[in-house]
């Protein structure tokens, strides 16, 4: 049921911008695999080998560990509504920050969010599409605003001291690249 792709094709691409929710997963050598809902307006197609999302400062920076470490990164697509797919896209990552070079390039492409901490570009290995028959239905009822709220108050000083206190170490008390 399943097939294999070496890019996105126009369906695929099609499919990605009619999705509201993403899951990312990336795992260490040793240690937690860990998996990401994410959701707004964060995720962007660059090519038809390449994608980039922004993350968003949060509770831990897993996936930033990770990336340092070794690059390996899922991203997950589902449908929800008529027409079941799972996409899922295979590659090596990496991580962009504030202080990167290509920071105003990408994080350009998306909305001005206070807690903005990375932008990941992947560079797709491998496409697999699988049939979803067993993903329920689900209606989009709208976004949290609760995240962006919670950055605005805190202001980037403030977004600066959470990451140095919260989000420099992973789980595996590994450096996040903060």
């Amino acid at each position: 049921m399943s097939e294999k792709f070496e890019k996105l094709d126009h369906s695929h691409k099609v499919f990605i911008q009619q999705q509201h929710l993403y899951f990312v997963s990336t795992a260490g050598a040793e240690g937690y695999v860990n998996v990401s809902p994410k959701g707004m307006d964060s995720f962007r197609i660059l090519d038809d080998s390449t994608v980039a999302w922004l993350n968003l400062t949060g509770s831990g920076n897993e996936t930033a560990a990770h990336v340092l470490e070794n690059g390996r990164m899922t991203v997950m697509f589902c449908s929800f509504g008529k027409q079941p797919l799972i996409m899922r896209l295979y590659g090596q990552a990496v991580a962009i920050h504030p202080r990167d070079e290509r920071w105003d390039e990408l994080s350009a492409l998306f909305p001005s969010y206070t807690g903005a901490r990375q932008v990941f570009s992947l560079s797709i290995e491998l496409v697999q599409t699988s049939c979803g028959y067993a993903v329920p239905y689900f209606r989009l009822e709208g976004e949290r605003p609760t995240l962006t709220k919670w950055a605005d108050n805190h202001g980037e000083a403030g977004i600066s001291d959470y990451w140095m206190e919260k989000n420099a170490k992973s789980l595996n008390d590994t450096d996040t690249g903060i």
